[in-house]
């Protein structure tokens, strides 16, 4: 409390601005991952604060995510920690399932996040040993500043953050509708049109196979190498299968028999313009964050040639584009599913735990856990699983502190209290 004190002598701007001194950590964000961390902490008996900058939880989820969209992996590997999802949910929850789930897990777990709280800057005080959180608080027309004051930082803000648009040439004078994916709901308004998908990731292959569902003449960019794996091999999830296997193999071998799995359903994906990395699908994702597709019926419309599969673009121009082998394509709409990024070099001034691309200088499973208090979950590139995993490392290091402190704090007032008796 001394360093408190002395933190804000020496701060003169200190009582310009409306602030308060948060008894536990703070954690930036209300998706999946703040979630998680707050009923972590919430079973250890920890106090917190979770900031979020949009009006809603899972924002990600709520606004900029596609109609169709259904988890990719079974239900077991998605749940938050502490709260499975209900029975009757379906192997692969919707878009509103998931949602539903996540807004009964706040609730569940009493987490009321303050909205419209948008993080401006945060940085260690090395002086008072606190960090100091710095916001803008949003309120209809009205903004005012705010700043806590606290001992942890949780950085939850995770991997998707921002949405990542590319400079392409001429982009600017194409003249038709141009939408990133995150503002991507249904093909329907694209009936009938000729759109371009700009990415082949799982984003791009399901935008694709809606637009072709919505009678739309779909082609779609695929610039580099890409991997494709059935969803499910012989009526078992791809992703439960390799992690069953992963227990007993090593990763080079498992890669070999997916990829020849994958040969077997799907067949030769190569032959349709989708050329296979060198490198495995679980190594790439290990060492590189690089997700494989997994297919739900885009690479069918593929091989029908109801999806048109073109390669990277060289620029556009008025209704047109032109393609890096010369080729030229008239048409109307254009959706970038050129994915996203995180924000965290925009607000967090650190230099030693976090990397200029906004994730953990430390490799996973160290990633969780930086200097003087600062922690980040949810950069692990493996999903929900992987921030699910964070939340309990994170909440287990600050509820080991906080409760010796607290043990202390109470022995020392007891201990004064019989100190004030035996005086009278």
């Amino acid at each position: 409390m001394e360093n408190l004190f002395r933190f804000v002598d020496q701060d003169q701007d200190f009582f310009q601005r409306k602030w308060t001194l948060v008894n536990g950590p703070v954690i930036v964000g209300a998706g999946p991952s703040g979630l998680a961390t707050a009923a972590c902490l919430r079973e250890q008996g920890v106090p917190f604060v979770v900031l979020e900058r949009a009006e809603c939880i899972a924002s990600l989820w709520q606004k900029r995510t596609y109609d169709r969209l259904t988890l990719h992996l079974p239900k077991q590997f998605c749940q938050l920690p502490k709260l499975p999802f209900p029975e009757d949910f379906p192997e692969y929850p919707t878009k509103r399932q998931f949602i539903e789930y996540l807004e009964s897990y706040a609730k569940h777990f009493d987490i009321n996040p303050k909205f419209n709280e948008c993080v401006q800057s945060a940085r260690y005080d090395e002086t008072s040993g606190f960090w100091r959180v710095k916001t803008v608080v949003t309120s209809g027309s009205n903004k005012t500043e705010f700043e806590y004051i606290c001992r942890w930082l949780v950085v939850a803000t995770g991997e998707n953050a921002e949405c990542v648009v590319p400079d392409v040439e001429g982009l600017a004078e194409f003249g038709g509708e141009v939408v990133h994916a995150c503002e991507y709901k249904s093909g329907e308004k694209f009936r009938g049109q000729k759109v371009l998908v700009v990415g082949c990731g799982n984003s791009g292959m399901e935008v694709s196979l809606d637009l072709c569902n919505h009678n739309a003449s779909t082609s779609m960019v695929v610039r580099s190498s890409v991997h494709v794996l059935p969803r499910e091999i012989f009526g078992k999830s791809t992703y439960e299968l390799a992690f069953l296997m992963l227990k007993w193999l090593p990763l080079w071998l498992v890669d070999k028999i997916m990829l020849i799995l994958a040969w077997l359903v799907l067949g030769n994906a190569e032959k349709h313009g989708l050329k296979r990395p060198s490198m495995g699908p679980l190594e790439l994702k290990n060492t590189q964050g690089k997700t494989p597709v997994l297919d739900i019926g885009a690479l069918e419309k593929i091989i029908s040639g109801d999806i048109n599969v073109v390669p990277g673009i060289k620029r556009f121009s008025r209704g047109q584009v032109e393609l890096v082998n010369g080729e030229k394509l008239d048409i109307d709409s254009v959706v970038l599913a050129t994915g996203y990024r995180s924000n965290v070099p925009y607000w967090l001034q650190e230099g030693e735990f976090f990397s200029n691309n906004g994730f953990p200088k430390a490799p996973f499973p160290h990633g969780w856990k930086g200097n003087a208090g600062l922690y980040a979950v949810g950069f692990t590139r493996r999903g929900l699983s992987g921030a699910s995993s964070d939340a309990m490392r994170i909440a287990q290091d600050i509820g080991k502190v906080w409760k010796e402190e607290t043990k202390q704090h109470k022995k020392r007032s007891i201990a004064c209290h019989r100190r004030c008796i035996s005086q009278f």
